[in-house]
């Protein structure tokens, strides 16, 4: 009997063919609960919460140019697995937990089962420690916000859809992989990117309107041009030792969570977003590393690819990859906490009029149509030209329930693609944010070193702003 399948979007396609021997497109997670919970009880959990995504009881066969997705009998004890952690004399258990996690970025999921595993150490300081990876082919970070609030206790469950049944190669690339998400999202999800680049993107999709529409369609156009030549050739960012060629191991690290109100804070005094203020700590961080090893950073910056959501808010529980990408270029070379901020947040002002994301994900739908050395040259493209990948992904503000334990604590980590080295998650969860970093070990085999420049550069920069002069204007520095 013949298995049911359907095909794989060309950009999930993309994704799955990423794989390379410095870095496997793999999201990370790691959950912390106390008190600490049972391989049983979590097995049974997962069968009933998650086992009804179709994505995770399919496998990946790849056929030609592209893949498949194929019907699969789950055996929960092939992906719900245990973990022990090693006890050694003088390591604490965060520290052989984030070790285990680097070991785990590299250790390939196996292409004959559906893409995912959960690691348990049932016996993790005091309570429970959860592993998850997750393949990039199954799903973007935000889908997997849903996933997770599908698998907590008092969680919705899956919801039902009729599986498209798509005749072999019917798929037209250009309507599914870029028309219709731009028709469908534009107005929403492109609210980040301004009301100018939504209208533009809609009028390009509209050219039966009159002369005035023309008018638009024309600035529209120009628009598109002038951001897809500042995507395909933008300059090469400050050559720094986070990047160069990546080796074959991994190393994460993470650091203790601030609590958002205090963010929050900072932020409206100096009339910045919550992400200026992180992004600006981001670099100050980076920067006091690259100083501390000796380094000048005078002037220096370097480029992170930001991932911007291109899902609207109906279909935010479905799986896959709806994500464009923007290149923030940080100043890790500002010294003063203040200029850094506004720096940070000019350079994200300029950023929202761009269709960039939308760009990005064409890219990526073309480089999944393609044969893999193809798609490798265009991935290169942003590998040359970036030293991090950057995502700041918003959580529930209460801590959640998981069979009956609490989720204390939550981190994950994206891949990076191609030759990049360094990875930056920023997750709000429970009223705190938190910062973790994975880096390659050829670049930087200790990023605890640049987690522990994070929290006293949010606490200069909390200082420096209280010792400001307060008023109804906004805060101008001097020329």
């Amino acid at each position: 009997m013949k298995q049911a399948s359907e095909s794989m979007s060309k950009v999930d396609t993309a994704w799955l063919r990423m794989d390379c021997d410095s870095n496997l497109m793999m999201i990370l997670g790691v959950w912390t609960l106390r008190p600490g919970i049972g391989l049983a009880a979590l097995r049974g959990r997962v069968t009933e919460r998650l086992l009804p995504y179709d994505r995770f009881r399919q496998r990946v066969e790849e056929e030609g140019g592209g893949a498949r997705w194929v019907d699969h009998d789950v055996d929960i004890r092939e992906h719900v697995v245990p973990e022990k952690l090693p006890r050694r004399k003088g390591v604490e258990p965060q520290a052989a937990l984030q070790k285990r996690i680097g070991e785990l970025a590299m250790q390939p999921l196996d292409r004959g089962r559906p893409l995912w595993q959960m690691h348990l150490v049932e016996h993790y300081d005091g309570g429970s420690a959860l592993i998850i990876r997750i393949h990039h082919c199954i799903a973007d970070g935000i889908a997997l916000i849903g996933v997770t609030m599908s698998l907590v206790d008092g969680g919705a469950p899956p919801p039902k859809r009729a599986r498209k049944a798509a005749a072999e190669g019917s798929e037209d690339w250009l309507v599914d992989g870029l028309v219709k998400p731009l028709a469908g999202v534009a107005m929403k999800a492109l609210e980040a990117a301004g009301d100018g680049a939504a209208k533009s993107l809609g009028l390009l999709m509209q050219p039966h309107r009159g002369l005035a529409g023309s008018m638009d369609l024309a600035q529209g156009a120009m628009q598109l041009l002038g951001d897809a030549a500042s995507l395909l050739m933008m300059p090469d960012d400050s050559p720094t030792r986070l990047k160069g060629k990546p080796g074959r191991a991994k190393c994460v690290a993470w650091c203790p969570p601030l609590p958002l109100d205090e963010v929050r804070a900072i932020g409206k005094a100096l009339n910045c977003s919550i992400n200026d203020v992180l992004l600006s700590c981001v670099a100050g961080a980076i920067g006091q590393y690259l100083q501390v090893q000796g380094d000048d950073v005078r002037g220096v910056e370097i480029r992170a690819m930001i991932p911007v959501n291109l899902r609207p808010p109906q279909q935010a529980h479905r799986l896959g990859n709806h994500f464009g990408l923007v290149p923030l270029v940080l100043p890790v070379g500002v010294a003063n906490p203040i200029e850094r901020v506004y720096e940070v947040r000019r350079r994200m002002r300029e950023l929202k009029g761009s269709t960039q994301p939308l760009l990005a994900f064409a890219l990526l739908a073309v480089a999944g149509l393609l044969v893999k050395p193809a798609q490798d040259a265009i991935m290169g493209i942003f590998g040359r030209k970036t030293t991090a990948v950057m995502t700041n992904v918003p959580g529930p503000r209460e801590k959640l329930k998981f069979v009956g334990s609490t989720l204390e604590q939550v981190m994950f980590w994206v891949p990076q693609s191609g030759d990049i080295g360094l990875g930056v998650s920023i997750l709000s969860y429970g009223g705190n944010v938190q910062f973790g970093v994975i880096t390659d070990n050829a670049r930087c085999d200790d990023p605890q070193q640049i987690i522990d420049h994070f929290e006293p550069e949010f606490a200069r920069l909390s200082l420096v702003t209280l010792m400001l002069p307060w008023g109804d204007e906004e805060i101008r520095l001097p020329a």
